[in-house]
């Protein structure tokens, strides 16, 4: 992280920290500030935009860690993120478990589950690897579509979440509930990435043959990668499972998985603020194509059927064809070249990019 001139560390612990300055804390506590009071002055429809972000937020963290940090190209995540949504559903529903309790067990299911898909890595990597995560999509969905046990195809209901008495209902206690796990989602990716592991995943990602001569063990470490990548997303599917109430096979599709990629690509390959950008981004993007259909509609009546349906893929597609050409280090890296061009040095906490 960039400090301002005069600025020094002088002990390590003090070089590793995350906030260092007076600067970063007021920052840190004005975007804190910004965040918790937003129930005040935003409607149920942008909560629930909100909430939706912050969930997708922890999945495609995960999915960063295991594609950004370590290499491993995943496409089936919109699957691990539906084994943490229906354990939670089947735990809370129809065994009576607390929210806490099913919200550890989502992550720590949808985690082994990423195991077993994980091992492939060993061998193969890239196209390869991810074909077998298709897979795993496939393979999750026929078995839950199929299995009496989470409502097959008629779907099955989740109760709202509750700690200790208090039930969270509304958007707005949701909003508070969602945004608490999402900035410890980011604060335990953050730290992760700062360490042994994350070093150890960045050398895998880099080159897998020299990591492994330094000492790396790749199976041992790619499976941690896929552990801790599906683990987000499994507390991501309990989260959304909660949320929306109410869950079917529709909700967890492949394209879900390939537009998780599509957010990590473009917020920022191997980032922790990248995953937040590229998912606002997208989300932000499906808000105005929703405003805009209908109004192409009754612009062009002329139009063939469907569309203004249509304009969403197509406008995505465009977009990720668009920062490969022009932005392939993702918004992220922008944001970076920005903030050194400008000497922005007060917002290295609140927007960092490494």
């Amino acid at each position: 992280m960039d400090l301002p001139c005069g600025t020094r560390n002088y002990d390590y612990a003090k070089d590793m920290a995350i906030l260092r300055t007076r600067t970063h804390w007021a920052l840190f506590i004005g975007l804190l500030v910004i965040v918790f009071t937003a129930p005040l002055y935003l409607g149920n429809y942008w909560l629930g935009v909100a909430n939706l972000i912050g969930i997708t937020i922890i999945a495609v963290t995960g999915l960063n860690i295991l594609m950004g940090y370590c290499g491993q190209l995943s496409i089936g995540h919109a699957g691990f993120i539906a084994v943490g949504a229906y354990t939670a559903a089947v735990l809370t529903n129809r065994l009576g478990f607390p929210f806490l309790a099913g919200l550890i067990c989502s992550g720590f299911t949808a985690g082994f589950i990423g195991l077993i898909f994980g091992i492939p890595s060993v061998r193969v990597k890239g196209f390869y690897l991810a074909i077998t995560t298709i897979a795993a999509q496939f393979i999750i969905i026929w078995i839950i579509t199929h299995w009496s046990v989470t409502g097959g195809f008629v779907g099955i209901s989740v109760p709202y979440a509750s700690i200790g008495g208090i039930s969270f209902k509304g958007e707005a206690s949701q909003f508070y509930l969602i945004m608490v796990i999402t900035a410890v989602c980011i604060l335990f990716a953050k730290n992760l990435a700062r360490g042994r592991v994350g070093r150890a995943f960045i050398a895998i990602r880099d080159n897998d043959l020299a990591a492994e001569v330094m000492g790396v063990n790749l199976l041992h470490y790619k499976l941690l990668a896929f552990f801790i990548g599906c683990f987000l997303a499994g507390i991501a599917g309990s989260l959304f499972a909660h949320w929306i109430g109410f869950l079917s096979a529709e909700n967890f599709t492949l394209t879900d998985s390939i537009l998780y990629v599509g957010m990590v690509v473009i917020g920022g390959l191997g980032t922790t603020l990248g995953p937040i950008l590229g998912v606002i981004f997208i989300r932000l993007l499906q808000q105005g194509i929703m405003y805009i259909s209908p109004v192409l509609e009754n612009a062009f009546p002329g139009l063939p059927a469907g569309f203004a349906t249509g304009v969403g893929p197509m406008v995505f597609g465009l977009v990720i064809v668009l920062f490969l050409i022009l932005e392939p280090r993702g918004l992220a890296h922008r944001w970076g070249l920005f903030k050194s061009a400008y000497r922005l040095w007060p917002f290295s906490y609140c927007l960092d990019i490494t």
